[in-house]
């Protein structure tokens, strides 16, 4: 089962997609009233499946305008759990390339804080470049949805957009390189757990279109990750609470040449295996 956000002429509405159409939730009253109260459901699938609104009119996928999957959770990202990434990293702060190297073989994995919920676009949206970035890049990777116990409830796709510039010149400017307004996409839909195919089957795939050309394109399978899902959500939950649950984005293994960089105008498309293609546009400033 999938679950989606998405705005209708009444407001913003929670469904699941069945058949190519989605349904709604009735989520007027009573103990759910948000898709984050679903999520906390101890079986989602069966709580969606009983709220489901039979007597209203399903709205066609392909129509429904939808919205980032997120209410009041945190988002947070690991990094360097890739190969690929661990060499980009290396190669984009000379100075500091050790650390990379070590943090890839350590126990303790790196994790930091991505977005709060208003830094976070939906699909059809616009991620942003910094103002003050020459070197940015989207970072396409699978996010795990964590209900408040931290249970692994669903997936979805995330995009980290990073400026790799202000990355390389100091490590110290990650939160300034990671964190600032439409940071973050996630989206277009959270597959619940039980519906995920298994991590064999999953490929993650990276489009970027400008002036209607392909600027890069590159795919990574998903068991390539060097870290377990198990082992990044216990290192998160090591003396940290999240109340209203948390998107935890796993790094990326695709990583375009050094010679790119995003530029206003241009189209990402992630694509991950049984979620579907998050697309965004790119602004700048």
């Amino acid at each position: 089962m999938q679950l989606v956000k998405y705005r209708m002429p009444t407001g913003v509405q929670v469904g699941f997609v069945e058949r190519g159409q989605v349904v709604p939730l009735a989520l007027a009253a009573g103990q759910f009233r948000t898709l984050s109260d679903v999520l906390e459901a101890d079986d989602p699938v069966a709580t969606a499946t009983f709220l489901a609104d039979r007597s209203a009119r399903p709205t066609p996928l392909a129509e429904a305008k939808l919205l980032a999957p997120i209410d009041a959770q945190e988002v947070w990202a690991a990094g360097v759990t890739y190969r690929r990434s661990r060499t980009a990293r290396m190669e984009e702060s000379r100075q500091a390339a050790s650390f990379y190297d070590l943090v890839y073989e350590a126990p303790r994995p790196e994790l930091f804080f991505k977005a709060s919920t208003h830094r976070v676009v939906g699909p059809a949206q616009s991620i942003r470049i910094r103002s003050d970035s020459r070197w940015s890049v989207p970072e396409p990777e699978l996010a795990l949805v964590l209900n408040s116990r931290l249970a692994l409830v669903g997936y979805t796709i995330g995009n980290d957009v990073s400026a790799r510039d202000i990355e390389g010149e100091n490590p110290l400017y990650l939160p300034q390189a990671k964190v600032y307004d439409a940071c973050c996409a996630l989206g277009p839909a959270i597959t619940l757990a039980t519906a995920f195919p298994p991590l064999e089957e999953v490929s993650i795939r990276l489009l970027i279109r400008r002036a209607s050309t392909v600027a890069f394109e590159g795919a990574v399978a998903a068991t390539e990750i060097v870290r377990s899902f198990d082992e990044l959500i216990g290192w998160l939950g090591r003396d940290n609470r999240f109340p209203h649950g948390a998107f935890l984005l796993t790094g990326t293994g695709i990583v375009p040449r050094n010679d790119f960089a995003l530029a206003a105008g241009d189209t990402v498309e992630i694509t991950i295996d049984g979620i579907g293609t998050l697309a965004n546009s790119v602004v700048q400033g």
